[in-house]
């Protein structure tokens, strides 16, 4: 009996404590969401240097804007399947005052892969990008590695696009361009999708109350257990546990 409600208290405390490591997680995830979200609807800011470290949790879902000239003849495609359906994003070189950036330019369906499909679209010249900062995606997508050697891409790699494109001094990260529309429609930018999922309360509250379910179960036994002692107390018989074997 000792034995099982040691490890009953033992139970009882890792879910309490499961259930608090989520409320935690909780309160991370909304200032995460609030951060975010103060980020993305913030006026559009100058992004850092090519030789600037970023992290996720200090720069992803900055709004920004650059300004410099695409470099077309060195755009990449990446597999995607967005809202609009399976294709492609277009990651154009911008090479700026300071150095390249990488800029998704946005989504273009299979049939418009060719760039002469979409040639109103290529802008050459100075301009202006606006949009939000975003993390380099390394190695590949789920199940599928990246492949420069055959320009097969399921990920935004930024220093594996770069180097397959022979960029040199290049941000380290990409910029999601804004919904502003494109000559001819495509790419089509504006695509980012930002979901935090936030299940933690939920997950807490679970916690808590498999907790209580257990105490709960634990207090039923012990309270029939002494029920069971005083009734054989009181009739003058000893308790079963209490029974010895004769000889």
């Amino acid at each position: 009996m000792v034995a099982l409600g040691a490890a009953t208290l033992f139970l009882v405390a890792v879910l309490l404590a499961l259930g608090t490591w989520q409320v935690h997680r909780l309160s991370w995830k909304l200032d995460l969401i609030a951060r975010v979200d103060q980020r993305v609807h913030a006026p559009p800011a100058a992004p850092p240097g090519p030789g600037q470290a970023v992290t996720a949790a200090a720069d992803e879902y900055r709004h920004v804007a650059v300004s410099g000239s695409f470099l077309n003849d060195r755009e990449a495609l990446v597999q995607a399947v967005t809202d609009l359906g399976p294709g492609f994003w277009v990651m154009t070189p911008l090479r700026t005052a300071e150095g390249d950036v990488l800029i998704n330019r946005g989504f273009v369906p299979s049939d418009h892969r060719d760039p002469a499909t979409r040639a109103a679209g290529q802008i050459a010249g100075p301009t202006r990008v606006v949009g939000l900062l975003r993390i380099t995606e390394p190695k590949g997508g789920f199940l599928r590695s990246n492949d420069p050697a055959a320009n097969r891409w399921y990920s935004r790699d930024v220093a594996a696009i770069a180097a397959a494109r022979g960029l040199g001094n290049v941000a380290p990260y990409f910029i999601d361009a804004d919904a502003t529309p494109n000559a001819g429609n495509w790419p089509a930018g504006g695509l980012t999708v930002i979901v935090f999922p936030n299940s933690h309360l939920v997950y807490a509250l679970t916690w808590y109350a498999l907790a209580l379910m257990l105490a709960g179960v634990a207090c039923w036994v012990v309270r029939d257990e002494v029920r069971a002692r005083r009734a054989s107390v009181g009739a003058g018989v000893a308790p079963a546990s209490a029974a010895r074997p004769v000889s």
